[in-house]
């Protein structure tokens, strides 16, 4: 009988490995990330929000004009 383990101790051996010849950031390049993306999320909301609201207006004086 075979060892059901095996194959997970062989993956997790192999994922151990892949993981070390990764890059990782340092704590800078990781912070300035993300304030790029913390940046980049709130301009989107706020776009977002000023297109809303602009077509939420259009839409209500045209509907107001045709009733």
């Amino acid at each position: 009988m075979k060892n059901p383990f095996q194959k997970v101790r062989i993956f997790t051996g192999e994922l151990w490995g892949e993981l070390e010849k990764a890059s990782w950031p340092t704590r800078t390049e990781l912070r300035d990330s993300t304030v790029v993306v913390v940046a980049a999320s709130l301009l989107l909301g706020v776009f977002t929000a000023i297109s809303d609201y602009s077509l939420y207006q259009v839409i209500d004086l045209v509907t107001s004009w045709v009733s």
